[in-house]
């Protein structure tokens, strides 16, 4: 199975970066082959700013990040729920990723994985199968937040699909000072994820909905 064959793809990101650090170099392959990628990120994380920058930092970043991926502005949807509070809203949440499934209509949609402990990650997984059920669902690794991950799938990825998230990352300076937004660690999973599969890159995923 090709995955370049989806057309119409939405990543759901709990918080902005979520995205680019689960399935960036997926996403950066989708759209060189033409998909057209959907960008949903429902926290800016606000309360979890480091002093120095602007509150409204993440919302700036996002946008950077997204368009260096190659996704096109007006695909991008952010929102602005409490971070570590989606839990608190996820019937609201539920209703506009109902919304989205019916003004997009993907035929793929990328979300973090049911495995996640993270609760906003949790809330945005739950949610997102709820309401696209119907749809193929691929999980997003997370390693830091998943006490398992099963994988299932994996998305072979050229050097130039990894860069170019690598790229997306560094668009976020406030957020540099943790170690899982690094090149080396970046490109070393996308290695490791390669070295399972017989290639030199790779993203993994665990399937959740599967629709032939």
């Amino acid at each position: 199975m090709d995955i370049t064959k989806f057309r119409k793809v939405l990543v759901l990101a709990p918080h902005t970066d979520d995205g680019e650090l689960g399935a960036g170099g997926t996403v950066s392959k989708l759209i060189e082959s033409g998909s057209e990628v959907y960008y949903a990120a429902f926290s800016t994380a606000e309360q979890s700013v480091p002093e120095g920058f602007p509150k409204d930092i993440l919302k700036t970043e996002v946008k950077n990040a997204t368009v260096r991926l190659g996704i096109a502005p007006d695909h991008l949807l952010i929102y602005n729920y409490e971070v570590r509070k989606l839990n608190y809203v996820r019937q609201e949440i539920l209703e506009e990723l109902i919304r989205l499934r019916k003004q997009i209509a993907p035929d793929l949609v990328l979300l973090p994985s049911l495995n996640d402990i993270h609760q906003d990650h949790s809330t945005v997984a739950q949610e997102g199968l709820r309401a696209f059920k119907q749809k193929t669902i691929l999980g997003y690794e997370l390693i830091w937040n998943n006490l398992t991950f099963s994988t299932s799938c994996f998305v072979q990825l050229n050097e130039n699909h990894i860069q170019k998230k690598c790229d997306a990352l560094k668009a976020y300076a406030s957020q540099q000072h943790r170690d899982y937004i690094s090149e080396e660690f970046v490109m070393s999973l996308a290695r490791a994820r390669g070295v399972q599969i017989g290639c030199q890159y790779a993203e993994a995923f665990e399937v959740i909905r599967l629709i032939f």
